[in-house]
């Protein structure tokens, strides 16, 4: 609750939630979800809230005193406790696919360079990492990139781009089918609409005018290759080493290719500098490991 307490302090001495925003580096909803995780903690309700403004009530004035105690008592620890090693832990948020893609090579760099930080994944929808960064749950995310301009507090780094293909069960596929035949054909798996995923997926759909036959819509792109490899539909999922399966054909899109792009989100004011550091070293990764597919391809 540390974080909690030090964005409180922040919008007692503001007057605002907005404006603590602004001199702390988050959103005013990022702010505003922070005091309720506190009031949910505390299990009382700080603020007096009409309309947009919040106001302290009487529990929020008599906590003020405790929490810049508390707080201070913190950096005082922090300051005696501290070491030429660095210590605590990366709270990395990371879609599923890019788990076996760049980031073990990423992670061991990390390590070497910094032995004293430990490492925690969490995993999620690139829509669910993106609010865990922007509200200060998680430190980075690592997903795809969102098709609307990021709030400026936080930063986005591209790491990798791929294309998508048309996924179709073994026993279906010829050669003398073309991609466009298979999904006037045969029922759709579909990438979910509200990933950012799969919103480049309905774009596409809805840019060559093909009504499919959906049979079923998930967020969860190896759950999809398997449904497609069992014979349940075709789909449109990123031609991913890792995702692709000895059950499934890939069918090209030729000149209607489109992509993915996959890059880091982080904080642009960071509070640990082995957050830029890891970043730094993923997105170097990143590079090699794109260097390689191409190489390999």
């Amino acid at each position: 609750m540390l974080r909690e307490l030090k964005t409180f302090l922040m919008v007692t001495r503001a007057g605002s939630f907005a404006l603590a925003g602004e001199r702390v580096g988050l959103t005013q909803s990022a702010v505003s979800a922070q005091m309720q995780r506190l009031e949910e903690a505390l299990g009382t309700e700080l603020f007096e809230r009409t309309g947009r403004s919040a106001r302290l009530n009487a529990f929020g004035r008599a906590a003020v005193a405790k929490a810049e105690q508390i707080v201070s008592l913190f950096e005082a620890l922090g300051s005696e406790l501290e070491t030429s090693a660095l210590r605590g832990t990366l709270r990395l948020g990371a879609i599923s696919t890019i788990q076996t893609g760049p980031l073990p090579a990423a992670l061991k760099s990390f390590q070497a360079h910094y032995p004293q930080v430990s490492v925690r994944i969490v995993p999620g929808s690139s829509v669910q990492l993106l609010s865990q960064v922007d509200s200060g749950e998680i430190d980075a995310a690592i997903l795809v990139e969102p098709p609307f301009v990021l709030p400026k507090e936080l930063s986005w780094r591209a790491l990798l781009r791929e294309r998508f293909t048309l996924i179709v069960p073994n026993e279906i596929y010829s050669k003398r089918s073309g991609w466009k035949d298979y999904l006037l054909t045969h029922r759709f798996v579909r990438y979910d609409r509200g990933s950012f995923g799969g919103r480049l997926v309905e774009r596409f759909l809805r840019r060559h005018r093909l009504a499919v036959d959906e049979a079923i819509e998930l967020d969860d792109l190896a759950a999809m290759v398997r449904m497609v490899g069992q014979g349940l539909g075709v789909a449109l999922v990123p031609a991913s080493g890792a995702l692709i399966t000895p059950d499934v054909r890939c069918v090209e899109l030729g000149r209607e290719v489109f992509y993915r792009n996959l890059g880091v989100v982080e904080r642009a004011e960071g509070e640990r500098e082995w957050v830029g550091a890891f970043v730094k070293g993923l997105v170097g990764s990143a590079r090699d490991f794109s260097r390689m597919a191409k190489g390999s391809g």
